[in-house]
């Protein structure tokens, strides 16, 4: 909800934002975020090598194989660091997914169809409902995985700035709103077939004829991407837009600075732009719409049954398409950013397609330094074994309470919530948790998809706020184009207060929605 300029914040809210300024002071007093994951990598090391000499191991549950810490500064750890540096940088998640949805965004993006699309959409609304409407399309957009990063970031930043509002805000409402209920969705996603395949192999611990589908939690994660674009759009509209770096006055330069970077939306200056779509512009969105319609059923005919793309038994989740998702968004965005810039001219010849993906990369090269440091980290942490003694050793004390049902899953929730600072991979983390957790609570009597629904909760709120996920670098990146002196805790104190809301908000729903005993999903009672 847009706050009037008059509207000066009453006692309260400025305690808040001399809180958040000191929040932001010390988090930009660390280091730069590269010279960051040297130090916790030095760190990294020293502690590994304690627990290394304290003989510390697990047994894993999913194996029965024994984890002993590795020590870092050992001759084997020396051997690893150097041997495994260009496989670790290059192999590191979010980098090629990074690069290649980018070449075709950007393409999307010069174009102008990005910018054309939010006028014809978000750029309708009312703007009290902008922030909402971006949330909430953060969440739809889960369904294409960790891409949903690239692709809503500069989408947030285009709409603020579309609406005459601040675009670092937009883009920072994009990012939080995407990594604070990643598991939250009107749609089904990848994670959600990762997730409930995890969760069934663990159930069958058990009950080997236990099965948990995608969809075993879909009414709870649809309805919870609604409450939760409501909790964000309420703390960023009421609270977080009234901080000064988002005043009036910082408008300006913020809209040259998201021209030269996303493109520019209108001629229609620095005001509000204009709406309205030109008649050319008009045709080429008909005719766009009309190619992607092409590419979607094209799409869904490589995941019908008996098709060659398939995974192995006819699986969705092994076919080409959520496998190698990335590639598929890049060539849509691709293809359909040539199409609306050759009837527009944004685009007046395929010579000019490299040229804009070219400048869209450009735009990475602060990140992809970064990611050079956070591969490496991340590697090491891994290697060390120190994660699976940290989760292993949370899960058998979960097992140890014994307590209500409901005080149990909050637990879980408040746990993982604290383990996803330094474990970002859910995925990585349900695999060492769920043979046990899930084991666990139906030998007590409980659901396993409501234990599933507690880890997701817990593996979405903090997302935003810990350095060690490499999208929170992405963001950091984008917010530096328009704030030269801007650090982590320029970002962590906008994401700090979205993640708390968030969490309180998430649990409280869910606890809400156990008690009254509703269906997970179809079929799935909550206990």
């Amino acid at each position: 909800m847009r706050v009037p300029d008059d509207v000066k914040p009453d006692v309260s809210t400025n305690r808040l934002f001399r809180a958040l300024s000191t929040l932001e002071r010390a988090g930009n007093r660390l280091p730069h975020p590269f010279w960051l994951f040297v130090v916790l990598s030095l760190v990294l090391g020293l502690v590994s090598a304690a627990l290394s000499f304290a003989n510390v191991q697990v047994t894993l549950p999913s194996t029965g194989e024994t984890a002993a810490v590795r020590n870092l500064f050992s001759v084997d750890g020396a051997t690893f660091a150097i041997e495994s540096a260009l496989t670790n940088y290059a192999q590191f998640p979010p980098l090629a997914t990074i690069v290649v949805v980018l070449l075709g965004v950007s393409v999307a993006e010069r174009s102008g169809l990005l910018t054309a699309l939010l006028r014809t959409t978000v750029g309708r609304l009312p703007v009290r409902w902008l922030t909402f409407s971006i949330a909430f399309s953060s969440m739809t957009a889960h369904v294409m995985s960790d891409s949903a990063y690239l692709v809503m970031i500069p989408l947030g930043a285009l709409a603020f700035r579309t609406a005459g509002r601040s675009p670092v805000l937009g883009l920072m409402v994009a990012y939080a709103a995407t990594a604070v209920g990643f598991n939250a969705s009107p749609l089904v996603t990848p994670q959600d077939a990762i997730r409930s395949s995890l969760s069934m192999a663990a159930a069958r611990i058990v009950d080997e004829s236990y099965t948990i589908t995608p969809l075993a939690t879909y009414f709870f994660t649809a309805a919870s991407s609604i409450v939760l674009s409501a909790a964000i759009a309420l703390v960023v509209d009421r609270v977080l837009a009234r901080r000064p770096e988002f005043a009036a006055e910082t408008l300006d330069q913020d809209f040259q600075t998201a021209d030269s970077l996303f493109g520019t939306p209108t001629d229609g200056g620095a005001d509000r732009p204009p709406i309205a779509l030109s008649s050319t512009e008009n045709r080429a969105l008909r005719v766009t719409g009309a190619v992607f319609l092409v590419c979607l059923a094209a799409i869904v005919a490589m995941l019908l049954p008996g098709s060659p793309f398939l995974g192995e038994g006819g699986s969705i989740v092994g076919s080409l398409i959520v496998k190698k998702v990335a590639i598929f968004i890049s060539l849509v965005f691709g293809l359909l950013g040539i199409v609306y810039g050759r009837i527009t001219g944004t685009i007046p010849s395929l010579g000019e397609v490299p040229v804009a993906m070219a400048e869209g990369v450009r735009s990475l090269v602060p990140v992809l330094v970064l990611f050079f440091a956070v591969a490496q980290f991340l590697a090491y942490f891994t290697w060390t074994n120190i994660g699976s003694v940290i989760s292993v050793n949370g899960a058998e004390l979960l097992k140890a309470l014994q307590a209500p049902h409901l005080v149990l899953l909050l637990v879980v929730v408040l746990a993982i919530s604290c383990l996803n600072i330094m474990i970002t991979s859910g995925s990585a983390m349900w695999s060492i948790l769920a043979p046990v957790v899930v084991p666990m609570v139906m030998y007590v009597g409980m659901r396993p998809e409501a234990a599933m629904t507690a880890f997701m909760i817990g593996d979405s709120v903090t997302n935003c706020v810990t350095p060690l996920n490499g999208y929170f670098v992405l963001a950091l990146g984008f917010v530096q184009q328009f704030r030269k002196g801007a650090g982590i805790g320029t970002l962590l104190s906008f994401t700090v207060p979205i993640a708390v809301v968030v969490l309180v908000v998430w649990t409280a729903f869910f606890a809400l929605w156990y008690a009254a005993g509703i269906p997970l999903g179809p079929g799935v009672p909550v206990r």
